[in-house]
């Protein structure tokens, strides 16, 4: 199969070195002391990062955690691999540099909703638009942490925080439907508390070659507590959490007769609903796409900023051609055709002598 720049079509983990020796989460496992704070949800997501890492078979060496400035960005110290602590908002972009010079790497961005959506807005969405083959895990609490409580890119309407007394005033972003919106290839989202959930995400993002952005709710329990608590609690999980699969009809709640969840999403107009699962034909019920980016960005808006109807899972997942094998293609070529020279480069095309 080829794409549409006549580029062969690699699979996610091709070209990164892998080992056959036996790894475990110890050897992910830095010497550094992790200093977030008690209840940090961070703490939730590098367990199941050092856990999810030894499966894929790469060689240690060969993975890069780059990160920016946050709370999240501690990450890369707490993990036995190479590693930058890079400026605000920049890590993709050092990614993108990473994963294009270098295609043995098994490159990784984390992030915040701060660092990511607000600084580093425009770095995000071209290294999406470009489908640059880096996986980025986008950290959400809604809050700044590292700072101390003021309001972010992905904090309610009405927030009250340090820097927004009389509650925000901002509309914020929806990381999900502006990863679409920039053309993503693999967007997915995960609860921090939800191991399995996340760890499958996850190994979904890494098979994936191109952009794969994930957005993890994530608890900060000093300055916005509780804030994904009821996407937590049994008493409201079920009637919240809309978990999708590709090829599957979108069920959720708790098991009704037919042993699936009670309520599910069908088509409602130009965009989706939510009903009860009894009292529609079976046929009207959406099955998951995960190859339609219409279907994805439409999950995407199911729920607003109260969460009442959150996706989680894979949103998407299709194949497309990535910058850095394109640009690699293109150098490949030149080489080739005997173009690769710099200083005719320069003295070709537009020049003028002057005299």
């Amino acid at each position: 199969m080829s794409t549409d720049l006549g580029l062969p079509s690699i699979g996610g983990l091709d070209g990164v070195p892998t080992t056959d020796a036996k790894q475990t989460a110890k050897d992910y496992t830095s010497d550094q002391e992790v200093r977030w704070c008690p209840g940090c949800g961070d703490y939730a997501v590098l367990a199941a990062v050092r856990q999810f890492l030894p499966t894929l078979g790469i060689r240690r060496e060969n993975t890069v955690f780059v990160s920016g400035i946050g709370c999240s960005s501690r990450f890369p110290y707490y993990l036995n691999t190479y590693g930058m602590h890079s400026i605000h908002g920049r890590a993709p972009t050092i990614a993108t540099g990473l994963a294009t010079s270098r295609e043995d790497l098994s490159v990784w961005v984390v992030t915040g909703d701060g660092d990511a959506l607000s600084i580093g807005g425009n770095h995000l969405i071209h290294a999406l638009r470009r489908n640059v083959n880096i996986k980025i895990l986008l950290f959400n609490n809604r809050i700044y942490g590292l700072t101390k409580g003021q309001y972010s890119p992905t904090s309610e309407v009405g927030k009250v925080t340090k820097s927004t007394p009389m509650g925000s005033v901002d509309h914020p972003f929806n990381p999900i439907s502006l990863a679409l919106g920039a053309e993503a290839s693999f967007v997915g989202r995960a609860l921090d508390s939800d191991r399995k959930g996340l760890t499958a995400v996850l190994s979904a993002a890494a098979a994936h070659r191109g952009s794969a952005l994930v957005e993890i709710f994530q608890d900060c329990p000093i300055f916005n507590d509780g804030s994904f608590d009821v996407l937590r609690k049994p008493d409201t999980r079920e009637q919240r959490v809309v978990p999708v699969t590709h090829g599957e009809p979108i069920r959720f709640g708790p098991a009704g007769d037919d042993g699936l969840g009670t309520h599910a999403v069908i088509q409602d107009g130009f965009g989706l609903a939510v009903v009860e699962a009894a009292t529609v034909d079976p046929t009207r019920i959406v099955t998951h796409d995960a190859t339609d980016h219409e279907l994805a960005f439409a999950l995407s808006r199911l729920s607003d900023q109260d969460l009442t109807h959150t996706v989680t899972g894979i949103f998407r997942n299709a194949p497309r051609t990535t910058y850095d094998d394109a640009a690699r293609a293109q150098v490949q070529h030149a080489k080739q055709t005997g173009n690769a020279d710099l200083q005719t480069l320069l003295n070709g095309r537009d020049t003028w002598t002057i005299l």
